[in-house]
């Protein structure tokens, strides 16, 4: 089994869409390279800007 790593341990990357800092998950393992976006609500709205 192997060793378990701390969060802080993890690579981390910058969404596109909201800027926010996000932490490698397992699920992403084969494809971190593609990962643009933190979550499916950043990524369906990477095409739109915030009106306030």
């Amino acid at each position: 089994m192997p060793k378990m790593r701390k969060k802080s341990d993890l690579p981390t990357k910058l969404c596109v869409a909201c800027g926010r800092p996000f932490a490698w998950r397992k699920k992403w393992e084969r494809v971190w390279s593609e990962v643009k976006f933190c979550s499916d609500a950043c990524r369906m709205t990477k095409g739109r800007v915030a009106r306030g």
